[in-house]
């Protein structure tokens, strides 16, 4: 009898020991090693061989001249925003992961997404749902007459490579993949060593049968995908859902994509017969009912390669428990903190004992440095109670000492100023003007904070 060998597993980190021990060296975890047994083949690369045929054959080096290029068309997904996503839709043989909070859409989307292909053969494969469940999903979104799209719930991996042999999908959906476990791991489902080993086999599925597979992948509570860091390594591309549960749109990011940019994104807005395409963001971030009231500004961002613009709201009252209060949502504290201070520093008004409240419109997270010309003016706005003209957009980043620093895709920002509506812009001095040469929004711009303060409150 040959002697069973085990190793021990970290369910933190990934590390592995060949004994049991209590504290974990990678991570500093304690009582997380688990045993796993090793074994040459498991039931699961069995079954990978009996879908795909066994594939081990010696490689052969050739010159990377001599590579030959076969352009394969991608699949239409049948959505724009997530066809922009994924680089023109998606590659035949790819392994793509989508995350996201609980409830937040991300098994609506994906049901939304197979329902609406045609002319492919789709499998979708749940650990989480019956057959029932995804059917009210599927008479929910209004769409339950797809031949083409199979369904079957199941949490083991080499039942899921059964019905793939059985049904010859053209696309398959693990939902998700916390939920599959493969008979090889002693563990339960959804450790380090079982979510590893069950996206190994089904990489190994898709790179050898040229099929496309899609995973759900679950976060944890710092919002990161939950599982070793080695998940989001294997899989060619990772989109994450984001979002406010109390709030109807959801942003749909690229963090890693190797057949097209991770510069884009997609905004959806949350129905309720499934997830509507956003395509003007714009408009959707900013209201009308502000006119004539201080504390508001608009400001020009850029979400990856995507210019739009937005709403900053800014309240400043007197301190009423003596200590001033410094309260954001959807930007960042510290760098609010740096923009008072510049404001009490640089240009004198006096705001340390004072409130201020800020708010990015619409449930929004905004990282972009050009917001910075729009936040302090919203905050000055709102202390002298002058409220800023409703035609009129801001975009620059405020400097340490006072001044207004260039912002990157200016004529993109000027651009979709220009096809709101807006009369004016305020951006920082730049030398390139030949995006804008042609435009008809008056485009103002400033060397310093107190430039624009003059133009907006004279």
């Amino acid at each position: 009898m040959a002697k069973i060998k085990s190793v021990y597993v970290c369910q933190n980190c990934g590390a592995e020991s060949a004994k049991w021990i209590g504290k974990c060296p990678a991570c500093g975890e304690w009582n997380t090693y688990v045993e796993q047994l090793v074994k040459k083949e498991s039931a699961a690369q069995s079954a990978v061989s009996s879908v795909v045929g066994d594939t081990r054959v010696k490689s052969k080096p050739v010159l990377i001249g001599q590579v030959e290029l076969a352009q394969e068309p991608r699949i239409d997904m049948g959505s724009v925003e997530l066809n922009r996503l994924l680089g023109g839709g998606l590659v035949p043989g790819s392994l793509t992961l989508i995350g996201g909070e609980p409830g937040i859409g991300k098994s609506t989307l994906v049901m939304q997404v197979v329902l609406g292909i045609k002319g492919k053969r789709t499998l979708y494969c749940s650990g989480e749902e019956s057959e029932k469940q995804l059917r009210l999903r599927a008479e929910r979104l209004g769409n339950v007459d797809n031949p083409n799209c199979y369904i079957v719930s199941t949490t083991m991996l080499e039942d899921i490579f059964v019905h793939i042999k059985n049904v010859q999908p053209d696309i398959v959906i693990v939902d998700s993949i916390q939920t599959i476990s493969t008979e090889n791991m002693e563990s339960g489902p959804g450790s380090i060593s079982q979510v590893r080993e069950c996206a190994a086999q089904i990489l190994r599925y898709a790179k050898e049968s040229g099929v496309p597979v899609l995973l759900i992948g679950h976060i944890n509570k710092d919002g990161n995908i939950a599982g070793p860091k080695v998940l989001e390594h294997i899989v060619d591309t990772v989109l994450q859902f984001e979002g406010d549960q109390h709030y109807l749109y959801r942003i749909l990011r690229s963090i890693k994509n190797r057949f097209g940019s991770t510069s884009e994104l997609g905004i959806f807005e949350m129905m309720q017969n499934g997830l509507r395409e956003v395509t003007n963001p714009s408009e959707m971030l900013m209201t009308d009912n502000h006119l004539g009231l201080s504390g508001t500004a608009i400001g020009a961002t850029v979400e990856g390669v995507r210019p739009f613009l937005i709403e900053v709201q800014a309240l400043v009252s007197t301190a009423a428990y003596g200590t001033p209060q410094r309260s954001c949502t959807g930007f960042d504290n510290r760098r609010l903190n740096m923009l008072l201070a510049v404001l009490e520093r640089r240009v004198g008004f006096k705001l340390s004992q004072k409130d201020v409240f800020l708010n990015i419109a619409g449930g929004v997270k905004v990282n972009d440095p050009a917001m910075d010309l729009s936040v302090i003016s919203a905050i000055l706005s709102s202390n002298m109670d002058i409220a800023i003209d409703s035609e009129t957009c801001l975009a620059g980043e405020v400097g340490l000492t006072g001044e207004l620093r260039p912002v990157t895709r200016v004529e993109q920002r000027i651009s979709e100023a220009e096809k709101l509506g807006f009369k004016r812009i305020i951006v920082p001095s730049f030398r390139n003007t030949q995006g804008v040469t042609g435009s008809t929004i008056q485009v103002i711009t400033a060397q310093k904070v107190e430039d624009a303060f003059k133009v907006l409150f004279g």
